[in-house]
């Protein structure tokens, strides 16, 4: 009947006050056993600390007797100041040492051999301070008679602090193994104590958190029917009063109500499904039939020119060379026609732009100076197709091909926290701010390409890269002023497009 009302109880408060209760409770319980255990070691370390303090302070005596002898031999044999205050401190601390033994007379031998000790060492000391007085008198005879007095009752007192000390650790030893056992004794009990108390607490917890945890099972079960498509469960009916029967019982009131919802969810679902699906469609097709629009701008201007130059080269020198322009021509072309699926790596990008270079240097006889600096850990990486060549061609028709000294184009692929990074740079005229923005506001005119450009324009690269990165900033020029060359960066970012 207790044990019912007491569950009824609990059940009833609130998870908050269940959780508080079953922490003071515990926190109390092994508070309480640890305060216990801490008073009574703590007792018991002080016992065992003062067994063997008598044997601490014999010791202590004796160093510092010998301390007195040596600082005594010391001054008789130097004479100096240093030796004699030496001594002078010495023999006080051995003084103060000295009036701490026992001077009364007692049946406990111990305590007469420590009276006898303390007379004796009375006698030394005024035989040491006659011995020293006898020195600084220059008393040959009368210090030496004294000095050897003394080094006798030095002996004897040392003697008999060592057969004190040897008695009283003996004596201490029994004393010792009684409080181990004794200490031994309280470790078990305190351990016996602590379980109990742990079994408790556990105990208390299980009934504190089962109270919490049952409904919520039960709950979890109902739910996870629910998910499978049953909605003809229901729970037990046995709320509590706190949060969780709270929420089991509006969750009895959903699955009420759910049946009247759930076929037009689902056939709102199915519409907005069909519509993401047409969106989405129209929205692949729109951006495949611009990304096919701006890819296939192309002159064959491009294609006669390097063919031209490739007839000449034949006539002026050997086949061998011959064969390597043209096959370096054929590998340029037929990378445009296979690479019609608009996705490459950047190293395939990267070998275009070594065949195009390759092909330029042999139409104008090696002017131009081609260095890459190439990240090899991140070529695999997608990007669209013939995007490099165009800002290369750019990087030659516009910056290096009217100038005055070596022109140079610099290609370097790296890796930052968030992008990888692909610049093209060159030593030319630079470009006006004015060009740049015209070039992202798509603002530049078809006149401004030069006869030999191959169509692909600047603003056709930023275009393509923002249609298949879906970003605005994949793409940056910077020129630094006139005749101080432009370097072009693109910023791919380190999630790869699949």
């Amino acid at each position: 009947m207790l044990k019912t009302i007491i569950k009824r109880k609990i059940l009833n408060l609130s998870i908050q006050a269940k959780l508080t209760m079953a922490f003071v409770i515990t926190t109390f319980l092994l508070l309480a056993v640890n305060l216990f255990m801490y008073v009574h070691i703590n007792d018991m370390i002080s016992q065992i600390d003062a067994v063997y303090q008598s044997n601490i302070s014999l010791n202590e005596l004796d160093q510092a007797l010998i301390k007195v002898q040596s600082s005594m031999t010391a001054y008789l044999n130097t004479k100096t100041s240093d030796a004699l205050e030496e001594y002078f401190r010495s023999e006080q601390n051995y003084s103060k040492l000295v009036e701490k033994l026992n001077e009364k007379t007692q049946n406990n031998q111990l305590k007469l051999m420590e009276k006898n000790i303390k007379n004796m060492s009375e006698n030394y000391l005024l035989t040491t301070n006659q011995t020293v007085e006898a020195k600084r008198g220059r008393n040959v005879e009368k210090y030496k008679l004294r000095y050897e007095k003394a080094s006798k009752q030095y002996g004897y007192i040392s003697t008999y602090i060592y057969s004190l000390n040897n008695e009283q650790f003996r004596k201490n030893a029994s004393n010792y193994e009684m409080l181990s056992m004794t200490l031994h004794y309280f470790e078990a009990t305190s351990t016996i104590i602590l379980i109990v108390v742990a079994l408790c607490n556990i105990i208390l917890v299980i009934i504190v958190t089962r109270s919490i945890t049952n409904p919520l099972r039960e709950l979890s079960i109902v739910a996870n029917q629910v998910a499978k498509g049953d909605l003809t469960v229901q729970l037990s009916g046995n709320y509590s009063k706190d949060e969780i029967g709270v929420l089991n019982k509006a969750f009895d009131t959903m699955l009420t109500n759910i049946q009247v919802y759930i076929s037009k969810i689902r056939h709102n679902l199915e519409v907005e499904r069909e519509m993401k699906e047409k969106e989405l469609l129209m929205e692949t097709h729109l951006k495949d039939a611009q990304l096919k629009y701006l890819q296939a701008q192309i002159n064959p201007h491009f294609l006669f020119n390097t063919l031209n130059a490739g007839a000449q080269l034949a006539m002026l020198e050997d086949a061998e060379r011959t064969y390597e322009y043209i096959q370096n021509v054929a590998l340029f072309f037929r990378y445009n026609i296979k690479k019609n699926n608009d996705i490459v790596t950047i190293r395939e990008e990267i070998e275009l732009v070594d065949n195009y270079i390759y092909i330029l240097n042999v139409r104008f006889s090696g002017e131009i100076a081609f260095e890459k600096r190439i990240d090899e850990t991140v070529l695999h990486y997608k990007i669209p197709s013939m995007i490099l060549q165009p800002i290369v061609e750019n990087c030659i028709n516009y910056g290096i091909r009217d100038i005055d000294w070596q022109g140079k184009i610099i290609l370097e692929v790296y890796q930052d926290f968030e992008h990888i990074c692909i610049s093209i740079s060159d030593n030319g005229i630079g470009m006006e701010q004015d060009v740049v923005d015209k070039i992202f506001t798509k603002k530049l005119q078809e006149a401004d390409l030069s006869a030999d450009s191959n169509g692909i324009g600047l603003d056709n690269v930023i275009g393509r890269l923002r249609l298949f990165y879906a970003s605005s900033d994949v793409f940056e020029i910077v020129s630094e002023g006139h005749n101080k060359g432009t370097k072009v960066i693109i910023y791919i970012p380190l999630e790869e497009r699949e």
